[in-house]
């Protein structure tokens, strides 16, 4: 009935669209409540939150793969070598069976019980990588289709009251570049890859949206109902090395379509006081020495991030392999570049796309292309106590200096990236859980908006304009939208032709007699509404319901587990090499970011802050865990280059001092951004013996040098290698290869 209703609004908006457009104001509680009528399906959930979710990335599973076979230049598929029972690590071998089932086992039996939802970020068949034998597009499904299955087995339920796993641990899958053929090549939607991954991915798709992620392969779980939701973004069609697609700047490519929907998905989820996940495939890293997307999308993806800033919680990627993380900065958003002016991926020579995953080769320029963005990021004023009056007010002029540098008390000019290292043994087989804060949500029910808590919930109405687009993106088929707009010549908003009569002879009374200045070229798509000013920032900025608390990463030593024998030192009687049993296969933490004395040194988390602040209770210690701000100052940490810096300690409330009657409150009450515990001088290491206390322990993972990678290697002597490095910035580069550097390999590239 409501479709039928719809349907003719649609025809009368066909025959007389200035007729309907006039009617608008009277349409929208109509068109209102049946969108909102789309989450009645949303299943209710009763599950017991634990605050922790699982991201898993490329596993690239390789059924040619075959153990002891050579690893250097036959992918592990024939010949002998040193590939390992469970894979081969630190080479570009991709994932044997052995090495997929052990990881889905290992799961089942210590994480399933311990996590809310997975976020999977693609990658999910093997590499091209053997001429010998090509990828089809059926080995590419059916890998697909195995690791489906994989996750189902784990993460579904066994009732028979559920057989199609409704109510199981929901699982929020994306497209990988590597998971379709040829790989990197993903064209406009509907194709057949979109077709093959809905049937594939049937279990996972909320059924609403199936339709949908039929145009272009992208869609939203609401993961927790009412609260939270994960978005599945195809990275693909803003990838810089998808030649089938040309950026996210004009309104027929694919990408413009995309971050449309999500502008359009983001404000509803704004609407109902939803938090939001951004995950996707291929990370919008964006160096000197790397590119990871075109960069009118970039551009669009920073601006939709600072625009939904009190929604998003955070974004979570793949691909590179290689732990680590970045920052959108908002400076460097350029309404020109959206548009298809000036520079774009493709412009800057000196930059590269991210057309293959980084490795050991590749790792170390693009890492340091990232600290030496940081190193230009401010750091917290410091310099000693505030013991004359003359000093408290340099003081305060300094906080507030740098505040604004940062974009206020919370950092808001940054959002934040996390890109974890991959199960495929390009270096050690790895996993993480993300826990999250969920005060209040424990029961993980379903609530009506008026019981939301107050940090979540907005009241305000939606706008017009969301509400149109929303209405034409459920209506009209996506291949018909541009060709309705185009061929009538109106706007894709009717609200536009409204506001234009009204305007009209307003504007051109105003201008008569002042002098003409050329107008500004105003964008030509929607730009994302901001936060309300007089909404809190969102949980990515302050400590609150849903922040990100901090992560556990998890490896396999492949090396102790596989127990090769490659030199072939032992052999059976009849002189054959003796082929050690692997050992027990498990994964092991390697590092936590929660702990108090981790290399990180983001501290505890707490998420009374705010509420003792607001009662006039101030604290030494900042919230921790994994907010904005926090990873800004770990980021310019990590691009500190000496031991100039001062102390943070001063970062302390006003209030912690001695009097000033010169504080005002906007300063006094700021909290510190770091933890006043890490001076610099804890930040760097005297000599090479103190790298051994990183995130791993160098002796105890030492692979054999057979899996090594060639490289060139740098000669120093080692008498050169006294004198104080960045502590932090080697625990970052060690954990970023999963700790498959050995200490003399991290002096060499990074010391």
């Amino acid at each position: 009935m409501r479709f039928t209703t719809y349907g003719g609004f649609l025809l009368l908006w066909l025959l007389f669209p200035p007729i309907i457009a006039s009617q608008i104001p009277f349409l929208l509680p109509v068109i209102q409540d049946a969108l909102e009528g789309q989450n009645e399906k949303q299943p209710s959930s009763k599950r017991e939150l634990k605050g922790k979710f699982l991201h898993i990335t490329d596993l690239h599973p390789d059924p040619f793969y075959k153990a002891h076979a050579d690893a250097d230049s036959e992918s592990c598929h024939r010949h002998k070598g040193p590939a390992g029972y469970y894979g081969a690590e630190a080479t570009d071998c991709d994932s044997p069976y052995t090495l997929v089932n052990a990881t889905f086992d290992w799961v089942a039996q210590n994480l399933k019980h311990n996590i809310d939802f997975v976020i999977w970020t693609g990658d999910s068949a093997r590499h091209d990588n053997d001429e010998k034998i090509p990828r089809s597009e059926g080995q590419v499904l059916d890998q697909n289709a195995y690791l489906a299955n994989k996750m189902l087995d784990v993460f579904g339920t066994d009732s028979k009251e559920d057989p199609k796993h409704e109510r199981g641990t929901p699982v929020v899958p994306t497209f990988g570049n590597n998971d379709i053929l040829p790989h990197n090549i993903f064209r406009k939607g509907p194709n057949r890859w979109t077709k093959h991954f809905a049937a594939l991915w049937r279990r996972f798709i909320p059924e609403e949206q199936r339709h949908q992620f039929e145009q272009g392969g992208w869609f939203f779980v609401e993961v927790i109902p009412n609260k939270l939701a994960v978005f599945s973004l195809n990275t693909m069609y803003f990838y810089g090395s998808n030649a089938a697609v040309d950026g996210c700047y004009d309104k027929h490519q694919p990408g413009f379509k995309h971050f449309e929907w999500l502008r359009i998905q983001l404000q509803f989820l704004r609407e109902r006081g939803m938090k939001a996940i951004m995950s996707g495939h291929v990370p919008p890293a964006r160096t000197e020495e790397k590119t990871g997307w075109d960069e009118t999308c970039w551009q669009k993806y920073a601006l939709w991030m600072q625009q939904y800033r009190d929604v998003v919680v955070g974004s979570v990627y793949g691909h590179m392999n290689i732990d680590h993380f970045f920052l959108q900065d908002f400076r460097n958003i350029d309404f020109k570049v959206m548009g298809g002016e000036g520079s774009g991926s493709d412009s800057d020579d000196d930059e590269t796309d991210i057309d293959e995953e980084v490795g050991i080769m590749s790792g170390p320029d693009y890492l340091k292309s990232l600290r030496q963005i940081w190193s230009k990021y401010p750091e917290a004023p410091g310099g000693g106590s505030l013991t004359t009056q003359k000093k408290k007010k340099k003081g305060k002029r300094a906080r507030q200096k740098f505040f604004k540098e940062v974009g206020g008390e919370w950092a808001e000019r940054f959002s934040l990236s996390l890109v974890s290292a991959s199960v495929v043994p390009n270096f050690y087989p790895s996993l993480r859980v993300v826990e999250y804060n969920i005060s209040g949500l424990e029961d993980g029910s379903s609530t009506r908006q008026d019981d939301i808590p107050a940090p979540l919930l907005r009241h305000e109405e939606p706008d017009a304009a969301t509400l149109w687009d929303s209405f034409v993106s459920v209506l009209v088929p996506w291949s018909l939208q541009d060709t309705l707009y185009d061929i009538l010549s109106i706007p894709s908003n009717p609200i536009d032709i409204l506001e234009k009569k009204k305007h009209k002879k307003h504007r051109k009374h105003k201008h008569k007699h002042k002098h003409k200045h050329p107008k500004k070229k105003k964008p030509h798509f929607h730009t994302p509404s901001p936060p309300s000013e007089t909404s809190p920032p969102g949980p990515a900025y302050s400590p609150q319901t849903l922040s990100w608390i901090g992560y556990t990463q998890y490896y396999a030593n492949l090396t102790l587990i596989n127990n090769d024998d490659y030199e072939g030192k032992r052999k059976e009687k009849d002189g054959r090499d003796k082929l050690l049993k692997p050992k027990e296969f498990t994964y092991e933490v390697e590092y936590d970011t929660r702990d108090e004395d981790d290399a990180f040194g983001l501290a505890p988390f707490n998420d009374t802050l705010d509420e003792d602040r607001k009662k006039g209770k101030h604290h030494h210690h900042h919230p921790g865990g994994l907010l904005v701000r926090n990873m800004v100052q770990l980021a310019a940490r990590i691009g500190k280059k000496s031991s100039s810096s001062a102390s943070c300690s001063n970062l302390l409330p006003v209030e912690h001092h001695d009097d000033d009657s010169d504080n005002d409150d906007s300063v006094a009450s700021l909290p510190p951004l770091v933890d006043t515990k890490l001076d610099t001088t804890d930040d760097l290491a005297s000599s090479s013996s103190e790298i051994q206390d990183l995130s791993v322990n160098i002796q105890k993972h030492k692979k054999h040098k057979k899996h090594k990678k060639k490289k060139k290697k740098k000669h120093h002597h080692h008498h050169k290698k006294k004198g104080k490095i960045n502590k932090t910035w080697l625990a970052f580069v060690s954990r970023a290869f999963v700790g498959t550097l050995d200490e003399e390999e991290l002096w060499d590239e990074f010391g």
